[in-house]
């Protein structure tokens, strides 16, 4: 038998989920039939699999040693990695990070190390401020991703009561998200909010934008402003500042490219060839803008209410040579 002790960052999750991360080696099905047959308990009384766990509660796990394997990551293999972050804000909760065009948030296919969340987790490993060896069903993780050829921030979260909380503000968009982008044309409208519905296909990693509702696709809600427009070899380019008021796949991308408009070294919805040999390596997006609206509950992060973080715009690869707003130090106000 063995006895597991919920602690702090694995508290507030349902029994079946623990065990999912605390006991990789245990198969889903003979983890619900253990529940069922009490040889998986609570603080020694029948168990369910839904229920929630507190801190200090006892697991009691009567089954083979085999099904305890080691975690899926230990402290060597992140002892290795030499952290390479930009902060952009930190407190003892979460991180903001600045992300740069090329960098991949979590694995691939071909697996890797040099990953944000990698860095992430060696960059508080070297502070002391995150051990695998002390956690049981916990790793510090990202809260948002995007990605690898778009650059900006990335919000991470260092305990679990936060990873909880700012999962839920993002779900329940409490959270306000600008972006800057540089799109080919004249925009007829200085500035509007664009109405489509959009489908994604997980296959080909491409999604569909239309004017009206269709088989499979989400209503998408794009605000955007001209921030200045340039002639560039006989061609109109727009800088935009973009609100995403829904959050969807690649919607500034596909949305954009669907009214005429496609981002600059976007290969997947734009004229990449041209965009290339015009030296734009990626797609000129950048997550730059953040603002923590809270009009809820913001449970352990209601501390960052009305706070708005920024990456300079001066700072960003594409803007250069055009007017952008915020001008000054980076960071939070």
């Amino acid at each position: 038998m063995r006895i597991l002790t919920v602690g702090k960052n694995d508290a507030g999750q349902r029994l079946d989920k623990f065990l999912t991360k605390a006991v990789r080696g245990l198969p889903q099905s003979l983890m619900y039939k253990y529940i069922r047959t009490k040889k998986i308990k609570v603080n020694r009384a029948r168990a369910e699999a839904n229920q929630l766990l507190a801190v200090g509660d006892e697991v009691q796990l009567f089954i083979k040693e085999e099904f305890f394997g080691a975690p899926s990551q230990d402290r060597g293999a992140l002892s290795v990695i030499r952290p390479k972050l930009d902060i952009v804000y930190e407190d003892d909760r979460i991180l903001i990070l600045n992300k740069r065009p090329g960098v991949l948030v979590h694995d691939d296919a071909e697996g890797g190390e040099n990953t944000l969340i990698m860095h992430v987790q060696a960059y508080l490993l070297g502070k002391g401020a995150y051990d695998p060896a002390d956690e049981q069903s916990f790793a510090p993780a990202l809260c948002n991703r995007i990605d690898r050829n778009t650059g900006g921030m990335v919000l991470a979260a260092k305990d679990a009561e936060a990873l909880r909380d700012m999962n839920r503000l993002i779900r329940e968009d409490q959270l306000s998200k600008y972006y800057l982008c540089l799109v080919h044309g004249h925009m007829q409208a200085r500035q509007a909010t664009l109405h489509g519905y959009l489908k994604k296909d997980s296959a080909e990693n491409l999604v569909q934008v239309e004017d009206h509702p269709f088989p499979g696709a989400k209503e998408i809600v794009t605000a955007y402003r001209v921030l200045d427009e340039r002639v560039v070899s006989g061609e109109t380019r727009s800088l935009l500042e973009v609100e995403l008021i829904t959050g969807r796949t690649h919607q500034i991308r596909a949305h954009m490219a669907h009214i005429g408009h496609p981002l600059l070294g976007d290969g997947k919805y734009g004229i990449n060839r041209e965009d290339r040999h015009a030296g734009f390596k990626y797609q000129a997006l950048y997550a730059y803008r953040l603002r923590f609206d809270i009009p809820g509950d913001g449970g352990v992060l209601s501390y960052l209410r009305g706070r708005e973080f920024m990456i300079n715009p001066e700072d960003i690869w594409f803007t250069r040579d055009y007017r952008v707003p915020g001008r000054g130090e980076r960071g939070g106000s």
